[in-house]
């Protein structure tokens, strides 16, 4: 059988499930980008609001590029299991907060329309990465040459982009006189309400000025800090979780039992009292984001990349190996010498505890899939301290080491046979890594992509000096599989 609202009661007493009455909750949230991350953070916050006796926060999601979410959920009412994972115990329960899944096609895309022009839509919230806000992460221009930007502009009626949906909505509402939702981007970006407000002006300054200026008068987009490691649901996940269910769940969350939440305090039409279920209201967002970025991000995308060269599947795996802890260390050290924490914080005290959750070996996050997206990560995770380190007249030689590795990450995938680099920028970056086979050449060729470094860091000689000598430290190492053809 599977999970429902009619064999929710046969789900083991010692499993957590809902206590209110779904059929009362009101959906007042849409959110865009329903994934597993969206599922162990914000939903589980709003879960608690909604567990207290507030049932006017219920959550309808929309899969905005894909219906594989609506399809798994919709046929069990959208309940669904999370799995909290420590290294020795492990927790269960059941979130009820998702009332409604939409997914990509063009009715849901009119049905969701609707409802987020609809006054009962109080809230907008995203998680679609780093690719979702179509946006120069370098000149923050809005990316018109993207197909999907194209269409949209060309055909408002049916948007496929957030940025189409919001804009859409919004001019819907204001027509109406009806009163803007809030924006609120849950996505792992620094200052993701100002890129998020960023993108949607620069959408709507092309459909339509006073819509534009209305939405920069009016609508507030509030910064947000997440910090919940979430893997990809596997099919040994499904397995476990339905033993213990006794039930069939098609689209169960693991995660760990870490979770933060900080929000800064800026909405148009109320919101849930989230600090029930653990989350911050805070004015320093910009110095929890920063901490978390570098920190977090940064380790684990350098953590990633050396994990793919070593054959290292997961995480807790990485950490095993003496040349990578050796590398994330003083990595640690060089980000937090230009660390601002937030107050009441120890930078010191958060990065041991970023090591017991890396070595959390329940956990079976892949460092294939934290790889990804390599372009649109580096900016924030690792140049943004590398260039206040180059400020102070400070060396940076873990960070070099980290890019390195990147570099070397980009070239084994260039030259393996089929070999898929998933990034926003993988036809470029994988043609300029492919047409050099020495070190220098490498380096030199993968430091000229100016949406990634810029035009500074390329111009930089000791710069590009130190990160060819941790390129080729890393292609001498027996440990490190990077491609037979670079010559040292």
């Amino acid at each position: 059988m599977q999970l429902s609202e009619k064999t929710l009661s046969l789900v083991p007493a010692s499993v957590q499930r809902p206590g209110y009455d779904r059929s009362q909750v009101h959906g007042s949230i849409v959110h865009l980008g329903i994934g597993a991350f969206h599922r162990a953070h914000q939903a589980v916050y709003t879960d608690a609001v909604l567990a207290s006796g507030d049932l006017a926060w219920g959550i309808v999601g929309a899969g905005v590029v894909s219906s594989a979410m609506k399809d798994a959920l919709l046929p069990q009412d959208c309940l669904y299991a999370l799995v909290e994972k420590g290294a020795n115990s492990a927790h269960v329960r059941v979130v009820g907060s998702i009332i409604d899944v939409m997914g990509s096609d063009a009715d849901d895309t009119r049905k969701l329309l609707i409802t987020m022009s609809d006054i009962s839509t109080r809230i907008v919230s995203l998680t679609v990465t780093e690719k979702g806000y179509y946006l120069d992460l370098a000149t923050g221009d809005l990316k018109l040459q993207s197909p999907e930007v194209a269409a949209d502009l060309a055909i408002p009626a049916v948007p496929k982009t957030v940025l189409g949906l919001i804009v859409r909505a919004l001019q819907n509402r204001k027509n109406a006189g009806i009163p803007p939702f809030t924006v609120m981007s849950c996505d792992n970006l620094p200052n993701n309400g100002r890129l998020a407000r960023a993108a949607v002006l620069a959408f709507a300054q092309r459909v339509d000025t006073g819509l534009a200026r209305w939405i920069e008068e009016q609508v507030l987009f509030p910064c947000t800090m997440v910090d919940r490691i979430t893997p990809a649901t596997t099919q040994a996940d499904r397995i476990e979780i339905a033993g213990v269910l006794g039930l069939e769940d098609a689209w169960p969350v693991v995660t760990e039992q870490f979770c933060q939440w900080v929000i800064e305090d800026k909405f148009t039409m109320g919101r849930p009292d989230w600090t029930i279920g653990g989350a911050v209201f805070s004015d320093e967002i910009e110095c929890w984001e920063n901490m978390k970025l570098r920190c977090l991000n940064g380790a684990h995308s350098t953590l990633a990349y050396l994990g793919q060269l070593t054959g290292r599947e997961t995480v807790a795996q990485a950490m095993e190996l003496p040349l990578i802890t050796g590398i994330l260390d003083p990595l640690w050290e060089e980000i937090r010498a230009v660390l601002h924490a937030p107050q009441g914080v120890d930078p010191a005290r958060y990065v041991d505890n970023l090591k017991q959750r890396f070595r959390n070996p329940a956990l079976m996050h892949r460092t294939a899939q934290i790889a990804c997206d390599g372009s649109q990560k580096l900016p924030q995770r690792l140049l943004a301290p590398l260039r206040e380190r180059l400020a102070e007249g400070l060396s940076s030689p873990a960070i070099a080491t980290a890019l390195a590795a990147w570099m070397h990450y980009v070239v084994k995938t260039a030259h393996t046979q089929d070999g898929i680099l998933s990034d926003p920028l993988a036809d470029e970056i994988l043609l300029k890594a492919r047409r050099n086979n020495d070190a220098s050449g490498v380096v030199d060729a993968l430091l000229s992509l100016e949406k990634i470094f810029g035009r500074d860091l390329p111009a930089n000689t000791a710069l590009r000096d130190q990160i060819i000598d941790k390129f080729v430290d890393l292609a001498i190492n027996p440990a490190v599989a990077t491609a037979e053809q670079i010559q040292t």
